[in-house]
């Protein structure tokens, strides 16, 4: 499975952004996606995650209420809208794939993209 995601850039604080991310090469609805971002010097962290099915979603707190992931399946592609963007939301954000029955939502995941930069100024 190829993970390409996109809809990265620069945006002000307070703005929003809509990540993408196109999966080519496997069954798309034979996996839960998950989204991920490091920060310089950080460690990769966990964001968002979606079932299959897409009917549940989970968020790291810090993203809680103000970020939401959806999925289209027709079109092999997951998404993170972003809102409320803040500074410290500044990182490479990556997704992720896990094939359903692995440790959802935050481990499991096998195939991974190359990331998109999202840069938030203040």
């Amino acid at each position: 499975v190829q993970l390409v995601e996109s809809g990265g850039g620069l945006v002000q604080a307070g703005g929003s952004l809509r990540l993408s991310c196109v999966a080519s090469g496997g069954t798309f609805s034979s996996y839960y996606m998950g989204w991920f971002r490091q920060a310089p010097g950080k460690e990769r962290e966990f964001v968002a995650a979606i079932t299959w099915s897409g009917g549940s979603t989970y968020y790291a707190n810090s993203v809680k209420g103000r970020f939401t992931i959806s999925r289209d399946n027709a079109k092999n592609t997951v998404y993170l809208q972003m809102n409320s963007l803040q500074a410290r939301d500044t990182a490479v954000y990556y997704c992720g794939a896990g094939r359903t029955g692995g440790d959802y939502p935050e481990r499991g995941y096998m195939y991974w993209g190359r990331g998109t930069q999202v840069t938030v100024s203040s």
